[in-house]
């Protein structure tokens, strides 16, 4: 059996655990990097290369910068702004999305998910504004902000370091160009039209560890604002990191050391906060795409559906075709697992006719995030399913039209922004 075929299987078997989810999706993706290895597609410092990308190391100190600003408070006191502003069911749902855009656009979207879902309960316990009319916005919000910047998402990682081995990179901020646009008009959907979508359900009872309220009273006002502080001054590192000459993941590490010498965030709270199911997906992921570009599968594949759509294949038709299927995928499975499965044949496809590879991934990365139709398209959804007493059509009634209009948006700005062809 060649390696193409091999390779071919290990990517039909990733593609349908990934969407079973009957184990989790961490332990097929290091299945199929084993795999690779033992069938001798793949050397094993091949294979395991991702414990050393710098991406890797990047989403290792964000988490910890992340965990301190969740585990100080200082996100609950952000998130609570919204009640200073917010008198009418709409004005919460336009506020409650604004801010957690722009937080999950530097942080954890699930992170931000999760440590605005007790702020919103509260605030729905005390307005009486049923919670499934704002539970959705903030999860759709949240998996919008996650392409503000280069490290709002982990797809967004995936498909950087996809371009890096071809020498070519995206800027800190240049997913915002697609992002920030869909993310103003998933707002304006949901304060207009939209907000007849949500359901009105009645509340159940929960005994989520998101609906608990955390008290940070014991929390030292010192610790909260370094924690801001620090996140500030780490992106402001990484967005200008040609100027100063200093990697991202290396300034994602000096905020991160930081904070646990000061103690603002302890080592063993430091340490745990590091989600190793994401970083062993993204590892075992990487593998995956080594296999289909090293044995040149990736190309069969880009170059099978180039040919489907004749000798001269439009560009809008392959953008098209791109962003469907990645906003389908994103929904029956998890959006960084889309992502990561799309990439490598996505980055073969922009080889094969020719065109930017930039342009075909931001199109995979943005269709991968929208993951607004289903419970299981990403943590967050599945956060909410209990707790805003949802039904699977709910989801499909309000994040379908969503994902519709937002696909809408995004395929105009893409060949504006990043024609596949640019002169």
């Amino acid at each position: 059996m060649n390696t193409q075929t091999i390779t071919i299987g290990f990517l039909l078997f990733a593609i349908i655990m990934f969407a079973w989810e009957k184990i989790p999706l961490w332990v097929t993706a290091m299945i199929v990097a084993v795999g690779l290895v033992l069938t001798k597609v793949l050397e094993a410092k091949d294979a395991f290369a991702g414990f050393t990308d710098s991406n890797v190391l990047l989403f290792m100190a964000m988490f910890i910068i992340g965990a301190a600003f969740f585990e100080t408070g200082m996100a609950q006191r952000v998130g609570g702004l919204v009640t200073k502003f917010a008198k009418t069911e709409r004005q919460l749902i336009a506020a409650v999305m604004i801010i957690t855009g722009l937080m999950s656009g530097i942080l954890s979207n699930t992170g931000t998910a999760a440590v605005l879902i007790p702020v919103l309960i509260g605030i729905s316990q005390s307005t009486k504004f049923p919670r499934s009319k704002i539970l959705l916005p903030l999860v759709f919000a949240a998996a919008m902000g996650g392409n503000l910047s280069l490290i709002g998402a982990p797809g967004n990682m995936i498909a950087q370091s996809g371009l890096e081995t071809i020498g070519l990179e995206f800027g800190f901020f240049e997913y915002a160009k697609i992002g920030l646009p869909v993310l103003i008009v998933g707002i304006i959907f949901f304060v207009t039209i939209g907000y007849k979508l949500l359901p009105d359900n009645v509340a159940k009872e929960d005994d989520s560890i998101y609906s608990q309220e955390k008290s940070y009273d014991d929390v030292a006002e010192w610790k909260q604002w370094t924690s801001l502080i620090i996140l500030i001054l780490t992106v402001v590192a990484m967005v200008f990191e040609k100027q100063i000459g200093i990697k991202l993941f290396v300034s994602a590490w000096i905020g991160a050391l930081i904070l646990v010498v000061l103690g603002v965030i302890s080592s063993s709270d430091a340490i745990k906060s590091i989600d190793m199911n994401t970083i062993l997906l993204f590892v075992g992921s990487l593998a995956l795409a080594t296999a289909l570009k090293e044995t040149g599968t990736g190309d069969l594949i880009a170059k099978t559906i180039v040919s489907k759509l004749g000798d001269n294949p439009s560009p809008t038709a392959l953008l098209i075709i791109i962003f469907i299927i990645c906003a389908t995928l994103t929904n029956f499975m998890s959006n960084t697992a889309t992502t990561a499965l799309m990439v490598p044949i996505s980055l073969s496809i922009s080889q094969a006719i020719g065109a930017d590879p930039r342009a075909v991934l931001m199109a995979t990365v943005i269709g991968g995030s929208m993951a607004y139709a289903t419970p299981i398209g990403m943590p967050a959804n599945t956060m909410v399913y209990n707790i805003g007493g949802y039904k699977f059509n709910d989801y499909v009634k309000a994040g379908l039209p969503l994902i519709i209009i937002c696909g809408i948006v995004a395929l105009i700005l893409l060949p504006i922004f990043f024609p596949f062809f640019p002169n």
